[in-house]
This record gives structure tokens, C-alpha cells and sequence, in this order.
């Protein structure tokens, strides 16, 4: 079987100043559209079978800029939703909870069309989409692409290694980067993370 890449999208507005982009549909800056055709070179050396992306346009113009075709737009993609924090960023968001940290504490109730998640409905979802990425990687040759976001990839990450979605908090991941996820001795394992040309 091939391997899980993983694609932060590039770079937008609200990432470059530290907002929480749940369902806020931002766009790429130039920088961010550099930053993913920068990635081309990487995914055009790996035979991809499978490729999916989040809803969001930052995503799928990322999956596009990297060259992916046929891509599959899945829900489960989607960022974390941040619910009351949307927009606010963490220095902010100290400012009223001094020892506030996502990964622990999920967020402040948000409207009715975006309520906000814990980590563990986060995790739940994560899950969903491994499962389905276990399909792809069995019925396809290569490698499958996710194209998402910083704080959904990296619970999905922690899953991937068995880990409770709270682990996501240690695997920091830049825009506009690709990691890789494979297996050693058929366990799973990170193969490769952060990484840009050059890098």
C-alpha cells in the first residue's frame, strides 16, 4: 500500500495573523499561492491514486495549484470549528483564560450553524476520514493526498498514530507544507513533516 501525504493550504490573511479559521472562508494571499505551487515538484514525484480536500476554497485552490485532479471534496476536511473563537486568535483569547489551550479545551459555544467542537469531536471525524483512506489506499495504487488545514491535520495525525486527539498539539505544521505518513514494521509511523522544497 502507499502512503498518506498530508497538504496544509497555503498561506491566507487570518493564518499569516494567528486568527482561528474554522468556517470562515478566506482565500490564499499570493504568498500562499507560491508557497503551494512550490509543493508541485514534491507531489509530482510520488504516483498519487487518491486525492481528497477539504470544502474550503483555500484548500481546493491549493489542490489545484499542487496539480491534483479528480479530487474529492469531503466534509470531514474541514477545520476545526472554532465556534465562539472564530476569528479571535489565542493572545486574545488568553486575555480572558490565561491557561486556555485548544487542544485541551476545545472552544467557546459558537451560533447555532457553527456551535464549535471539542478535541474528541474532532478526533471523531478524523477517524471517519482514516477509515476512508484505508479504502482508497487498498483500492488504488499510490498514494492518497489530503489538502486541509493546520489543527485538523494535525489531529488527524495523533489518530493516525493511535494517539488521543489531545496529541495533536504536538506536531506543529506550517502553511503550504507536505508530510508524509507511512507505516515501518506495519506500524504506523511519520515519515516525513514540514516539508518544502529544499528543506
Amino acid at each position: 500500500m502507499g502512503d498518506l501525504f498530508l497538504v496544509r493550504h497555503g498561506e491566507t490573511a487570518w493564518s499569516r495573523s494567528g486568527r482561528h479559521t474554522g468556517s470562515t472562508d478566506v482565500p490564499l494571499t499570493e504568498h500562499g499561492r507560491d508557497e503551494a505551487r512550490r509543493l508541485v515538484p514534491l507531489i509530482r514525484s510520488h504516483r498519487i491514486g487518491a486525492a481528497f480536500a477539504s470544502p474550503s476554497q483555500r484548500a481546493r485552490e491549493t489542490a489545484e495549484l499542487i496539480g491534483l485532479h479528480e479530487v474529492r471534496v469531503d466534509p470531514d476536511l474541514r477545520e476545526w470549528d472554532y465556534g465562539g473563537y472564530e476569528g479571535v486568535t489565542t493572545v486574545e483569547i488568553q486575555r480572558e483564560r490565561p491557561d486556555w489551550f485548544l487542544f485541551t479545551d476545545g472552544v467557546a459555544p459558537g451560533p447555532p450553524e457553527h456551535p464549535g467542537e471539542s478535541p474528541e469531536q474532532v478526533g471523531e471525524r478524523a477517524d471517519r476520514m482514516l477509515a476512508k483512506v484505508d479504502a482508497a489506499l487498498a483500492n488504488t495504487e499510490g498514494c492518497v493526498v489530503l489538502v486541509a488545514h493546520g489543527h485538523f491535520l494535525r489531529v488527524l495525525t495523533a489518530r493516525w498514530l493511535g494517539l488521543p486527539p489531545a496529541a495533536g498539539a504536538h506536531f506543529q505544521l506550517a502553511t503550504g507544507t507536505l508530510c508524509r505518513l507511512g507505516t515501518e514494521h506495519a506500524r504506523p509511523v511519520i515519515a516525513a513533516w514540514n516539508v518544502r522544497p529544499g528543506s
